[in-house]
């Protein structure tokens, strides 16, 4: 999955802190040692020190993988945490914004929030999985759209015809016509007119709405959100209190139950 760094939230980057695990783990292992290397009372240079640890973890290797694991583990918990209250302070804006578009009914109890890229590969395959949820969930689940052009240029005109399309009540129907497309290479500007001309939208209009503020107000809202909830790649999923990244479907599945059941 494509993974782009946009600006920082409160959520911490578990990438750049398991970069650094073996260090800090090391770092762990002679803090750890360090109480043993005093016992007896006597002093300790560092060089002795460093023997002792090295002599330690030669002896025993897997505590090595067993500090990673524990860093690994409190990082998961953190993100996690950060993740949450990163939800709550948000929660009006990315599950109940009037302005977005959906799929299911507006009262279903479970609300699943997708953030997209119209040329990212795993988004375009997950489109129908995730269009049909309402279905799948016999109605317990309505899906919200959020436009998130990570990758610019066209991705970006792409999502503001989108949200155009859906002033002439083709919002979905433009969604997934531009998932559909099988080549990065076929989202072009003539494209896109063709795929709305094919769907009966006005052609004239949207474009005319594509370069209105109100569109355009819309999509910044969005990415500006998506910077707060710190979605670094997509596509990226929100349940409830859970942010998910990429398409771990039976993930998404896993959290909409949870829901579900209360």
């Amino acid at each position: 999955m494509p993974i782009v760094r946009p600006a920082k939230s409160g959520i911490p980057d578990m990438n750049r802190t398991l970069r650094h695990s073996p260090l800090i783990a090391l770092g762990f292992v002679g803090l750890a040692l360090l109480p043993a290397c005093a016992q007896g009372g006597g002093t300790t240079d560092k060089a002795e020190v460093e023997k002792i640890v090295e002599e330690y973890i030669l002896a025993n290797p897997e505590i090595i993988e067993k500090a990673l694991i524990a860093l690994t583990e409190k990082d998961r918990q953190a993100q996690a945490s950060a993740a949450k209250a990163a939800i709550s302070d948000n929660a009006g804006a990315l599950y109940n914004n009037s302005t977005d578009y959906f799929v299911g009914d507006a009262d279903a109890p479970v609300t699943v929030v997708e953030f997209f890229d119209y040329r990212c590969g795993y988004c375009k395959r997950s489109a129908e999985w995730t269009a049909n949820l309402p279905k799948t969930y016999d109605g317990n689940v309505r899906v919200v759209f959020k436009e998130y052009p990570i990758f610019g240029g066209i991705s970006e005109t792409a999502a503001l015809a989108a949200l155009a399309s859906g002033r002439q009540g083709k919002y979905i129907d433009m969604h997934l016509a531009l998932m559909a497309l099988k080549s990065n290479d076929d989202l072009t500007e003539k494209k896109i007119d063709e795929l709305a001309m094919q769907l009966g939208i006005d052609v004239q209009r949207m474009r005319s709405d594509m370069k209105s503020d109100g569109v355009k107000k819309q999509l910044a809202d969005m990415q500006a959100l998506g910077r707060k909830l710190n979605v670094g790649g997509t596509p990226g999923y929100f349940v409830g209190d859970q942010a998910i990244e990429g398409a771990n479907l039976p993930k998404i599945d896993e959290a909409i139950r949870a829901e579900i059941a209360g």
